[in-house]
């Protein structure tokens, strides 16, 4: 039987670096499909991947995500094609656009024409990797020099976008390897799917080349405790992440809910009691959640909504112990019955996921 193949996001905010290559090293061995290392305004992705890459031997090793707007295109392909080296091939590119508070706020760049700016970026970069002449790329914003990547090519990335709205989705089924969606109501993923579909196929694609790969929470723990972190974790997206996830959200049926969480969470004062105001239906509609055996048997039923690759969210955590549990209770092919799950010592943690006896 054919494993799964189920990947691993790390969360990208204050992370622990050493504790993130320990983790990379325990899902190769564990059987996961790919690792996904995030860039916001912490860490450098590309030397972490490089670190990675060297410590690790199966797995596939991938940026989730970075910005479009504060490298070139051609300093994208150049350290693409780098890790492509240093990974013998495992290296896949996820991208995106952001948000204008980060790229302007941070970075100092204009957010100006996003989707163009994306579309420009994967044409650039691939070509750069296949070996093109850039100034042949087909971009749009910018007219290239016949520059060519002086590496010892072609190079194969795989590239993923994350996007959320209609025309960048089709934009992905025209150009992109896959699809990374991030907080999307499963039973409505397929409304996602016909953009991407659309697009792939005005491209003249098969539209299953493209991988779905969706960004999704699990909480391996008791029901109660994972409903209460599950809305702890939707609240800080919907409420304090930009207007992508309100925006998506609202427009699957929460409008109403996520004008709430959004009130609460925008006031320091109320901010607490933006968790409250998440449904049991929203998290039942986006989580993976429950005890071990639940959150597996869920993550099963993600391919009948056409996810090929489920991307598992690290829990943001500074405990080794636990991540290494929820990796374990996790792990593609492992867990497969209550006997088993006693046997391994899974047990509940106070921190929110859970702890293996003895590990």
């Amino acid at each position: 039987m054919t494993k799964p193949r189920v990947g691993v996001v790390a969360y990208w905010k204050g992370y622990d670096r050493r504790m993130y290559l320990k983790a990379a090293r325990l899902a190769d061995e564990l059987g996961y499909d790919s690792f996904w290392v995030p860039e916001a305004w912490g860490y450098d992705v590309f030397p972490l991947i490089a670190e990675m890459a060297r410590d690790t031997r199966r797995i596939k090793l991938g940026t989730g995500i970075i910005n479009v707007f504060s490298r070139s295109p051609g300093l994208i392909a150049m350290s693409a094609a780098t890790l492509d080296e240093i990974s013998g091939g495992r290296f896949l590119l996820g991208m995106g656009t952001s948000a204008h508070r980060v790229i302007e706020g941070f970075h100092g760049r204009p957010f100006d024409r996003p989707l163009t700016q994306v579309k420009d970026t994967i044409k650039v970069v691939r070509g750069l990797l296949r070996g093109d002449s850039l100034d042949q790329c087909g971009a749009e914003l910018h007219r290239y020099r016949p520059f060519k990547l002086a590496t010892r090519g072609p190079h194969r990335v795989p590239i993923y976008i994350a996007a959320l709205k209609q025309k960048a989705i089709e934009a992905v089924g025209e150009l992109a390897d896959g699809w990374m969606p991030a907080f999307w109501p499963y039973a409505e993923l397929h409304r996602g799917l016909a953009s991407l579909h659309e697009g792939a196929r005005r491209a003249g694609r098969d539209p299953s080349s493209v991988d779905v790969a969706l960004i999704t929470a699990a909480i391996p723990m008791g029901r109660r405790g994972a409903t209460k972190i599950a809305k702890e974790i939707i609240s800080f997206y919907v409420g304090g992440m930009g207007d992508f996830y309100r925006e998506l959200l609202s427009g699957l049926g929460f409008r109403d809910e996520c004008a709430r969480i959004t009130e609460l969470y925008a006031n320091h004062a109320t901010r607490a009691q933006a968790k409250d105001a998440v449904p049991d239906a929203m998290v039942e509609a986006m989580t993976v959640s429950g005890d071990p055996l639940e959150c597996r048997a869920r993550l099963a039923t993600l391919g009948a909504h056409g996810v090929d690759t489920p991307l598992l969210g690290l829990p943001a955590t500074q405990s080794w112990p636990a991540t290494a549990a929820y990796l374990h209770a996790m792990a593609p092919g492992r867990l497969p019955s209550v006997a088993q799950v006693v046997a391994t010592g899974v047990v509940r943690a106070a921190d929110g996921v859970v702890a293996l006896r003895g590990r």
